[in-house]
């Protein structure tokens, strides 16, 4: 089935093999070199960008790029951000590289432009130098100050930049002119700092962060909690912190200023501490409950799985969480554990906007502070919720709704209506066909365990009728992010041209809770592989596909998962698009951010448990010479910071030398990241590039918009 070109030969390797034993097992590792950034290396990368160009620089890809360029060319929205009475949020205009942040009197106001990358020095698309991106921005309570994260090639190691906002009465009077290049502080180099390690004072007059050490010292995991005033000059840290697999978190009561410290596992518990009199006081410790808290006129909200695989929420009054030493038994219950997952519970003045996921989509409510259920709003069928704001004192929401046949939205709630009070501000504007249909079903795994599958495709497309369809199976499975509904424009043509998307619901996230997650994590991550194939298998047998045109597709944890069934169920699939994978797993934790991931996976080299149940999935280790795989494009990024390139240079390197079938693919990426920070034009290319790839290896017609296309 597929169009690919198999007869052109792939670059050569060299192989140095190297042999170390683990727990009393030799394991050889032939392109171990492959992990170096030295000029060899680079050079390897650039043939390997070559060969990939042959197969992927097709009349397919001629055809894709227009419509995926129209696709690109509309305005993208973000969430509204309310402090005290101005409205913070990004946009990005239809011909922009960038978002721009935005300050509005309004929510649906005309807005005067804080930041616009689009502006900066050496962002022009002509450019050569590496793009440089606003990651994130964090308004002041008083709303008299924004800060925000620049972030250059996408490697998340972030400046912060402090503006000033104008007044309410001034907002939308001056000349849209603001870009951000006139911060009144810069703080440069500061690591991993994002919004969830950054918290403002209460008076706005300064603020906490987390800063960290750099990808290139190897010291991304060595943590420092500071603090700076911007009255003063320089900073003042407050305490450091080098456990490996814990991350701190910071929040601020905008009343009292009290600073509360999470100490959080990315899959384990979480410790809550206080910064009071230079000190810190702990609030909740030794417990193994994800716990997050929110502070709001003068009560601390816990959401916590405490004795709540899907999660509750509990409160105390701050004063108290302030004193420390609390236990959950203390706390008031505020909403119980329910069958659906308890996602959030936004304060909004005297109301709790209350967001729930019943079986992988979305639902949302309006309760009083105490708990009591005041009424649902609208949701469509199979939606997800994205995000939700509050104003802390008024009865005002916000929230970001989205689904498979559904552009993202920004919708204002008020909270005062006695039904719907819903009005959408604004959406992302294009042509969806109308004659989609999205379905869920439940497939049967391992263990009995009943997985959710979603099934997205138009509505003339009948299984047995005229045929197999090209079929896409994407899925995640671990760290406890569920996959839920959610709109991929450039997945359009692809559904118009009669093409089939399925998402998995594997073990390892949270679609059912903590449960769900601890029946895919350590030695059950099996799970999370047997429903990729249990779904693969049940779109087959219902006559959606069958296993020539079935592609499977994911990216980090998801490339793992790619990886994992790619190498055990190779006879299912008649593609792979593997991007910024985990794949050698035998030595994941030892590059980038891979040792605080032991928590969810094992430690290969620390557990000799761990090291058996790993090697058994580990993709790089189970490529078998004179196995015939399906095509393989594996894509990674050379300033990811996260998951290091040499995960897919040496699998692709593996299956050019010994495996069978093919073409095995490697592009790599220069200037950009895990994800953070692409400019449209470099999305743009990404797309044109897997999409080409998926077209061709499954025989989607010939890129050519059909007649149901847009």
């Amino acid at each position: 089935m597929s169009s690919l070109d198999e007869g052109r030969e792939p670059p050569e390797t060299r192989r140095e093999v190297v042999t170390e034993t683990l727990h009393g097992v030799e394991v050889d590792d032939p392109y171990r070199w492959l992990e170096g950034d030295d000029d060899a290396v680079s050079a390897w990368v650039d043939r390997q960008n070559e060969y990939a160009d042959a197969h992927l620089e097709t009349a397919t890809s001629d055809r894709l790029r227009p419509r995926f360029e129209s696709l690109a060319a509309v305005a993208d929205y973000g969430p509204v951000v309310v402090r005290e009475d101005r409205y913070f949020t990004t946009v990005r205009d239809p011909t922009d590289d960038h978002a721009r942040l935005e300050v509005r009197a309004e929510p649906d106001g005309e807005g005067t432009v804080l930041v616009d990358p689009n502006a900066w020095p050496g962002n022009d698309p002509e450019s050569d130098a590496p793009p440089r991106s606003m990651g994130w921005f964090a308004a002041a309570h008083d709303g008299d100050h924004v800060a925000v994260g620049v972030t250059e090639g996408g490697d998340e190691n972030y400046d912060i930049h402090v503006l000033p906002v104008p007044d309410p009465e001034s907002i939308g009077t001056a000349e849209r002119d603001g870009d951000g290049t006139d911060p009144v502080a810069v703080l440069e180099r500061r690591g991993r700092v994002n919004a969830n390690s950054f918290a403002w004072g209460a008076d706005g007059g300064g603020f906490h962060y987390v800063a960290t050490g750099e990808a290139d010292d190897g010291a991304q995991m060595d943590k420092a909690i500071r603090r700076y005033r911007l009255d003063e000059d320089g900073e003042t840290t407050l305490f450091e912190h080098d456990d490996r697999h814990v991350w701190p978190g910071l929040t601020v009561d905008p009343e009292s200023g009290l600073l509360a410290i999470a100490f959080s596992e990315m899959v384990g518990g979480t410790e809550w501490y206080v910064h009071v009199d230079g000190e810190r006081r702990p609030v909740l410790i030794d417990t193994d409950a994800e716990t997050s808290v929110r502070f709001h006129d003068g009560t601390a909200f816990l959401h916590t799985d405490h004795d709540a695989p899907r999660n509750r929420l509990l409160a105390c009054s701050v004063e108290r969480f302030r004193e420390g030493d609390l236990s959950f038994e203390e706390c008031r219950e505020v909403l119980p554990e329910r069958e659906s997952i308890l996602q959030s519970a936004v304060p909004a003045g005297d109301r709790l906007v209350v967001h729930t996921q019943q079986d992988a989509h979305s639902r949302l409510a309006v309760h009083d502070r105490d708990g009591t259920h005041r009424r649902d709003l609208h949701l469509p069928e199979y939606a997800t919720v994205t995000w939700t704001t509050a104003a802390r004192d008024e009865r005002e929401a916000f929230y970001g709704v989205t689904g498979f046949d559904r552009p993202p939205a920004v919708t204002r709630v008020d909270l005062d209506a006695e039904r719907e009070g819903s009005e959408v501000l604004s959406a992302v504007d294009v042509d969806v066909p109308d004659d989609l249909v999205v379905e869920q079903a439940v497939v049967e795994s391992t263990d009995g365990a009943e997985v959710p599958v979603f099934v997205c495709h138009r509505e003339d497309v009948e299984r047995d009728g005229s045929g197999p369809r090209p079929a896409i199976l994407y899925g995640y499975g671990g760290f406890r992010n569920s996959v839920t509904p959610s709109f991929g424009r450039f997945r359009l043509p692809f559904l118009a041209d009669g093409g089939v998307y399925a998402l998995v619901c594997a073990r390892g996230g949270y679609e059912y809770g903590e449960s769900w997650h601890e029946d895919g994590m350590l030695s059950n991550k099996q799970h999370t592989f047997d429903d990729f194939i249990a779904a693969g298998e049940w779109l087959v047998a219902e006559g959606y596909t069958d296993t020539d045109r079935l592609g499977v597709a994911g990216g980090s944890n998801g490339g793992l998962s790619v990886g994992a069934v790619l190498t055990q169920r190779p006879d299912l699939f008649g593609a792979a698009q593997c991007e910024v994978p985990l794949l050698d797993m035998l030595r994941f934790h030892r590059f980038l951010l891979g040792e605080s991931w032991t928590t969810e996976y094992g430690h290969p080299e620390a557990d000799p448990e761990a090291f058996e149940y790993i090697r058994e999935y580990s993709p790089y280790h189970n490529v078998e010479a004179g196995v015939e795989y399906p095509p393989v494009l594996f894509r990674t990024a050379a300033s990811d910071t996260r998951v290091h390139p040499s995960h897919a240079r040496k699998t692709a390197a593996r299956m050019q030398a010994d495996a069978e079938g093919g073409p095995f693919l490697l592009r790599t990426k220069s200037d950009t990241g895990h994800g953070v920070g692409r400019p449209k034009s470099m999305i743009v290319d990404e797309q044109v590039d897997g999409w080409t790839f998926l077209y061709d290896a499954l025989g989607v017609g010939d890129g050519t918009p059909s007649e149901n296309s847009s």
